[in-house]
C-alpha cells in the first residue's frame, strides 16, 4: 500500500509541475522564436552575485503550527555565469544541527521569459523538480512540487524587500494546490563587506 501512495504522489508531483509551468507561462511560443511582448528577465538575478551573509529562520513543522524552529548562520555566494543569464549560488551555514551545505542553479529561459531553480544538497547529492516563475515589480517568486510527510504540496520560492546590500527569501508550502501558503523557511541575506 505505501508503494502505491508514493507512486501516487509521484504522479500527482509530476503533474502539478506540468500544470505549474502551463499556468506560469505565457503563450506558447516557437523554441527558437522568443515571445517578443514579454518582459525580458534575464537580468532579474543581478542584484544577488556577491557574497552574502545569511541567517536562516526553518519552520520544521509549518502545518502543524510552527512551533519546531532551527536557526542557522553562514555564507551565501553566487556567481555570475553565461553573462548573467544563469548564476551559481553556493550556501554554507551552521546550526544546531550541525554544518549544512546546499547549492543552487538559476537558468534564464529567453523564450518563455522565466527562470528556473534547481537545488541539491551535499548530504544528498541529487537534484529534485526546479522551481519556476518569474520577477514582477520587484518580487521574484517561482513554485515547483514537492512532497512533506508523503503529501504532494507546491513549494513557492519568494525574493523580496531586494535593496543593493540587502535582500530576503523565503519558502512556503502550499497543501491546497496554491490558495493558502505556511510559511518553512525564511532567509535574511546582508552583503559581505568587499
Amino acid at each position: 500500500m505505501k508503494l502505491q501512495e508514493t507512486i501516487d504522489c509521484r504522479s500527482w508531483a509530476k503533474l502539478a509541475l506540468v500544470l505549474c509551468c502551463l499556468a506560469t507561462a505565457p503563450a506558447l511560443a516557437r523554441a527558437d522564436e522568443p515571445n517578443a511582448s514579454a518582459r525580458d528577465g534575464a537580468r532579474d538575478f543581478d542584484f544577488d552575485i556577491g557574497v552574502w551573509h545569511t541567517h536562516i529562520r526553518r519552520i520544521l513543522d509549518p502545518f502543524a503550527g510552527g512551533q519546531h524552529v532551527i536557526e542557522l548562520d553562514g555564507v551565501v555566494t553566487v556567481s555570475k555565469v553565461w553573462d548573467g543569464r544563469a548564476s551559481l549560488e553556493e550556501i554554507e551555514v551552521d546550526g544546531p544541527t550541525g554544518h549544512w551545505e546546499g547549492m543552487n542553479l538559476f537558468l534564464y529561459n529567453p523564450v518563455a521569459h522565466q527562470w528556473s531553480q534547481s537545488y541539491s544538497n551535499s548530504k544528498v547529492g541529487t537534484i529534485g523538480a526546479p522551481f519556476v516563475g518569474e520577477f514582477r515589480n520587484g518580487r521574484g517568486e517561482l513554485i515547483s512540487p514537492d512532497t512533506l510527510d508523503n503529501r504532494a504540496v507546491l513549494v513557492r520560492a519568494v525574493w523580496s524587500n531586494i535593496e543593493t546590500n540587502a535582500h530576503d527569501y523565503s519558502e512556503s508550502y502550499s497543501e491546497d494546490g496554491g490558495a493558502t501558503w505556511q510559511l518553512s523557511f525564511a532567509a535574511h541575506l546582508i552583503r559581505a563587506a568587499s
